[in-house]
């Protein structure tokens, strides 16, 4: 079967290219085209737009992007037209995504997708355009299936977390190397300043003040593949802050503490148990709109699973150097970190069994097939 995949963030195509894989063990003559990333390559995918030119992400700066977003959206429903796949797979995504499964689904194609919109934090209206133009919703947080079912009368398909499948694979993975690339002096802080332009440019400087405040602890900023290595090298000019390429899990695996833009970072530092301040800056037109608009109280994935203060949050104005730095020392105490463990230990059972990107695969392609058992 044919197969057309839109993810068009970093964490999108890491778990488009896993289920990718479970997609092939059972559809021998599979084909993939798709919008996505090195990963997603690496497995044999055919990419037609690269995620390192997809990532925009806040009002305004949608608004001033406006032009380049819809020129995408027509190369996007010509390429489908021209492929003719028997399905189309959305991985998060869900401002262009949301908007694709209403032409597809006009254009006779069925649409599968993985990793639910939180419609539960904000656009709740967005509902009205899953249960019409959505042949299928899988999940992957586990109050996700009551909420839709509940609020909404939605049977969606929890599946678990895909996280679950590959950090614990990872973890294996470098502690059978047992020779970590990264090379530890003194207790490492890893700076994860998000996968976007504009994240980066915000958080990155404050960041490397912190550093250079404290001296005593070896900071290193994990990379992304979407973001040149000349970009960073603009923010720690003078300062003794490293780049560690390519290797954000293996960082962690050595990391003592961690500052953290909020995302999908947030929930794979704490599966590596690493203690962290998260942290949120935006333009100030896209933070009131936010707020305006944005109805949870948390921002981390942490939080919102144990749905409590877990992990601190340091949004806008309070995400300061002078604030970074208090929290820091915090987590870095040696009497915090039982305590910050545990509720690690908490999430995980929260999330439950791994599994993610077979489930999917496997009620996708039981579903193409008209129910018929693989």
């Amino acid at each position: 079967m044919k197969y057309y995949v839109i993810a068009g963030e970093t964490s999108g195509d890491l778990h488009a290219s896993n289920l990718i894989l479970a997609l092939k063990k059972l559809d021998s003559n599979a084909q993939f085209r798709a919008w996505g990333g090195d990963k997603m390559h690496q497995v044999g995918t055919t990419i037609v737009k690269h995620v390192k030119d997809l990532a925009i992400m806040g009002f305004w700066e949608v608004l001033i992007n406006l032009g380049t977003i819809l020129k995408n959206f027509r190369f996007c429903k010509r390429d489908i037209l021209y492929y003719q796949p028997d399905a189309i797979i959305y991985v998060d995504y869900p401002g262009f995504n949301l908007r694709m499964v209403k032409w597809a689904k006009k254009n006779g194609f069925r649409n599968y997708y993985y990793i639910s919109p939180q419609i539960w934090a904000w656009k709740e209206s967005r509902i009205e355009t899953i249960k019409r133009y959505i042949d299928r919703l899988y999940v992957i947080l586990p109050f996700e299936k009551d909420y839709y079912k509940r609020k909404h009368s939605l049977d969606v398909e929890y599946v678990g977390h895909p996280l679950t499948d590959i950090i614990p694979i990872i973890k294996e993975t470098l502690q059978i190397k047992n020779r970590p690339l990264i090379k530890q002096s003194s207790p490492i802080v890893a700076l994860l300043p998000g996968s976007r332009f504009q994240e980066i440019k915000r958080l990155l400087p404050l960041f490397v003040e912190v550093a250079n405040r404290n001296p005593q602890w070896d900071f290193k900023i994990a990379t992304v593949s979407t973001v040149g290595i000349d970009f960073y090298q603009k923010f720690i000019a003078n300062s003794s802050v490293q780049l560690i390429k390519g290797a954000t899990y293996e960082l962690l695996s050595v990391a003592r503490g961690a500052l953290v833009t909020s995302g999908t970072a947030t929930l794979e530092t704490a599966l590596f148990d690493v203690p962290q301040v998260v942290c949120y800056k935006t333009s100030m037109i896209s933070y009131l709109m936010g707020k305006l608009l944005i109805r949870v109280p948390y921002i981390s994935l942490v939080n919102l699973i144990l749905d409590r203060i877990f992990v601190k949050e340091l949004i806008q104005k309070k995400c300061s150097t002078l604030n970074l730095e208090k929290e820091l020392h915090s987590i870095m105490s040696d009497q915090m970190l039982e305590d910050i463990k545990n509720g690690y230990l908490e999430l995980k059972k929260a999330l439950g069994v791994g599994g993610a990107s077979d489930g999917v695969a496997k009620s996708l392609y039981h579903d193409l097939n008209n129910g018929q058992v693989i």
